[in-house]
């Protein structure tokens, strides 16, 4: 096999979960390819916003100002079911709003970074086949061809092609529920749509026309039934019918830019992993789009992924490392897949189901409930399970301001972190690997913490034997090299 079709992980689908994964593998000089199948990002936008803790991610690795420059912030509250709630006050973090922008956007600028930090993407390049041995995974392409990598990972959606060829059981929900989504041009004056709108939002959530400017606009109404054929667009046609049965009129729509559809189904993966090969974002979960936290799980699979399988490419991250990644992520897309299940109980027109929003609507207005909602939705109570007794250990840490700087802006770089406010720790043997930071911060009274890549708290405390077998379990033997 060609040298030029060796790499050190190949991965399928080039949607923000593979190009946000390719990014971090780049950052610790792993040879990556990327394949997607389409030769052009998709026109449609699933995902409109990115959540705390992905904006927090971003801001981790240096990226988020040029975000910012393209989204608006908007304020957080209403996440849950979409009932009215206030941004919660006492928020663990210091990013305490939602970016809105795009997934189109979000798509390109992705792409951008994983290109300028060395990432081979090819385009109109679907995987058909795979087969792995001891030493690596050979992925065979539609047009004949064959790559050779260490490790694949497939990043490429709900029907994952690379799920099915490892042969992972997907169990879960079918859809009970379809939605039509799509953007068009709209004939009726503006001030009459949102009036319409409003009105039918009072008994159907699971409807709005929300203007994308020039006359055009996003559409979201419920499909009559359930699709058989999963991959067919629907027809504009079938856009006006339901918008006249659930509003009385199809406000004039015409000139369809895009048509979907999607439904309720939730699934999860059995496993994240066979051998060389791993499963990230929708390849291994999929859920209803309640509280928009699909995209913004993927990229989190991404960034608890990439600093351990970079590790285990360059051989200095034990076993456990990357077995870790399935048993933390797992349970992350379990919760999701359990709220994103209630929250659309509460988004039914059912007697029961109003009955019980009126509930939780009556319990939101409780701060502490209102808070913890809304760190569940953005991610930021995600707590992995390390052991160990200490509050902070297997939480991310929030960017804190240090007597030199902020936190964060020591971490663009995907290496581990030792805050060390003693100046009497070290990180001798490991300094390949970990920062050693000298600062004060005023905001936390613990001696020293010990941050893995993606920002999670490996250890807190002051002494060095415990803080060196932290070390050895997450960053491999002292004096390990990269190969």
């Amino acid at each position: 096999m060609e040298a030029g079709n060796i790499f050190d992980v190949i991965i399928a689908g080039g949607g923000p979960t593979g190009l946000w994964l390719a990014s971090e593998l780049r950052l610790h000089g792993v040879r990556v390819l990327v394949l997607e199948r389409e030769n052009e990002p998709p026109p449609y936008v699933r995902a409109l916003g990115l959540h705390v803790r992905s904006i927090e991610m971003l801001d981790q690795r240096g990226l988020l100002e040029r975000f910012l420059a393209r989204g608006q912030q908007h304020p957080l509250g209403s996440f849950f079911a979409g009932i009215p709630a206030p941004q919660p006050t006492g928020l663990d973090t210091a990013h305490a709003f939602v970016l809105g922008i795009p997934q189109t956007v979000i798509d390109r600028m992705l792409e951008q970074r994983a290109a300028e930090v060395g990432a081979v993407i090819r385009r109109d390049a679907e995987l058909t086949g795979l087969s792995q041995d001891n030493t690596g995974v050979t992925a065979e392409i539609g047009d004949g061809s064959r790559l050779r990598a260490r490790y694949l990972v497939g990043c490429d959606g709900g029907r994952s092609t690379v799920r099915k060829l490892i042969g992972v059981r997907f169990p879960g929900e079918p859809s009970r529920v379809d939605t039509l989504l799509g953007e068009m041009a709209v004939g009726a004056p503006p001030e009459s749509v949102m009036a319409v709108v409003a009105e039918v939002r009072k008994k159907e959530l699971r409807f709005g026309l929300s203007p994308l400017g020039e006359g055009v606009y996003r559409v979201v109404v419920p499909a009559e039934g359930i699709a058989r054929d999963r991959e067919a667009a629907p027809r504009i046609e079938e856009f006006k019918k339901q918008l006249r049965v659930y509003a009385g009129t199809d406000f004039g729509v015409h000139s369809p830019r895009w048509l979907s559809r999607f439904g309720d189904a939730s699934r999860l993966a059995e496993r994240y992993r066979a051998d060389r090969v791993l499963l990230a974002g929708d390849a291994a979960h999929i859920h209803p789009p309640t509280g928009g936290q699909g995209l913004n799980l993927g990229l989190q699979d991404a960034f608890n992924l990439g600093w351990k399988l970079a590790g285990t490419v360059h051989g200095w991250a034990p076993e456990s490392v990357l077995d870790s990644y399935e048993a933390e992520r797992r349970p992350v897309a379990a919760d999701v897949v359990a709220n994103t299940r209630a929250q659309m109980e509460l988004m039914s027109a059912r007697p029961g189901s109003l009955a019980m929003r009126r509930l939780v609507s009556e319990l939101l207005e409780l701060s502490a409930v209102n808070r913890y909602l809304t760190e569940k939705i953005t991610a930021i109570s995600v707590r992995y399970d390390f052991g160990g007794e200490h509050e902070l250990v297997g939480r991310r840490l929030r960017d804190v301001q240090l007597r030199s700087g902020r936190l964060y802006a020591l971490m663009h770089c995907g290496r581990g972190v030792l805050l060390d406010q003693t100046g009497q720790l070290s990180v001798r043997g490991w300094a390949n690997r970990v920062d050693h930071v000298v600062d004060i911060c005023d905001a936390l009274d613990f001696p020293g913490v010990l941050l893995r890549p993606d920002g999670h708290v490996a250890w807190a405390g002051d002494s060095q034997q415990d803080l060196e077998k932290q070390l050895g379990r997450w960053f491999g033997a002292a004096g390990a090299g990269y190969r």
